[in-house]
């Protein structure tokens, strides 16, 4: 399963991480210097979440601002009477 969103396309981005060392030039120094300079990684909000995908319940990855705009339909529970739609699905 890939690190990305199944209804927004987000995904991993990459960028550089800075340290900064010295005293700013308002302060008396000389101004600050980036001392070291790693890779690092962006990684989106993703959550494994069961949603109903073409009528099928199924677990993918979506991420959170997905989520919270309502894109994911999840299916009902057990609790809230799916058997009941099942039984009347099945008899039309």
């Amino acid at each position: 399963m890939p690190f990305v969103c199944h209804f927004t396309g987000k995904k991993s981005s990459f960028g550089k991480q800075r340290a900064w060392r010295g005293q700013k030039i308002v302060k008396g120094g000389f101004g600050l210097k980036p001392t070291g300079i790693t890779r690092r990684k962006f990684r989106p909000n993703l959550q494994k979440v069961k949603a109903m995908i073409d009528g099928i319940p199924t677990i993918i990855l979506a991420s959170a601002k997905a989520i919270k705009q309502g894109l994911v339909i999840k299916p009902l529970k057990r609790r809230d009477g799916y058997t009941a739609q099942q039984k009347l699905a099945a008899g039309a």
